[in-house]
């Protein structure tokens, strides 16, 4: 009985695994129809042959430079979710292992800051991103990324929960706190970095809003601009392509979701570590 319930437990799981990807497998498979072909119906999704060539034209088109949005989103998620590694897990380390004046409340403000949705703080940063000179380049892109109050608060809470007879030891030798943190606290934090580096990565990939009024030009979009870009252009017309365009900003996300989906679940966790 106890197998039988096993069994149907994964025949369930992969028929929901199955339902959930179809959407990505027909968007794969339009994207390889003939350029121009109208949308095909599901008797005839298989395309008769696979036209490849349909991602090599979107990567090189000269009006609309699909590979210099994807160059840049690349560029801006690896500084930012390196940059945000750093600087949250720094930040963390001061809130979870120091004592000094008015640590709780500065903690507490970070805290309430989650509780504000990301637009609201858009109108600010971009004057202060004007102010310094920073429009239409990486810093606009980058900078207003490398603060994150959720990582932060999932680095304390994770800090806090290691042992601090480990942290004695190492001062015992000697070690300052900067020893200490790269030495002893963030060798052992690899699941809440990782955890961390998941939820950073498909924050700063998706984003649209932020890039969308931080750049003018078409060399300093990101992919997700671009898209919508390329969407105005050919989306109408041209089905194939529009699906080739989504499948390029999509297939990053699909294999980072691939080995760090794990991860999701972590994060819930060491969320609630006291």
């Amino acid at each position: 009985m106890k197998s039988l319930r096993v069994t149907l437990l994964y025949v369930g799981l992969t028929a929901l695994a199955a339902f959930l990807l179809a959407p990505f497998v027909w968007m794969v498979l339009v994207s390889l129809h003939p350029s121009k072909a109208p949308i095909p119906t599901m008797d005839k999704l298989w395309p008769e042959r696979f036209h490849w060539e349909n991602y090599a034209f979107v990567l090189s088109m000269p009006d609309i430079p699909v590979a210099r949005f994807f160059f840049n989103s690349i560029v801006v998620t690896t500084v930012v979710v390196a940059g945000q590694l750093l600087v949250a897990s720094l930040a963390a380390y001061g809130f979870a292992r120091l004592t000094f004046r008015g640590r709780d409340f500065i903690f507490l403000m970070f805290l309430l800051s989650m509780m504000f949705a990301g637009p609201v703080t858009q109108i600010p940063v971009y004057l202060m991103v004007r102010w310094f000179g920073w429009l239409n380049t990486y810093a606009a892109l980058i900078v207003p990324g490398l603060g994150s109050a959720f990582s932060v608060f999932l680095f304390r809470q994770f800090f806090a929960a290691i042992p601090k007879e480990l942290e004695e030891a190492a001062r015992m030798d000697g070690a300052g706190d900067l020893r200490i943190y790269a030495q002893v606290i963030m060798p052992l934090s690899k699941a809440a970095l990782a955890t961390a580096g998941a939820f950073s990565f498909f924050a700063v990939w998706t984003d649209f809003f932020w890039p969308l009024l931080a750049t003018n030009s078409m060399e300093m979009r990101t992919l997700e601009v671009g898209l919508s870009v390329f969407k105005n252009s050919y989306g109408a017309t041209n089905w194939p392509l529009q699906m080739t365009a989504a499948v390029v900003v999509m297939l990053p996300l699909l294999v980072a979701f691939l080995f760090t989906q794990r991860y999701f679940t972590k994060g819930i966790m060491l969320g609630g570590l006291k």
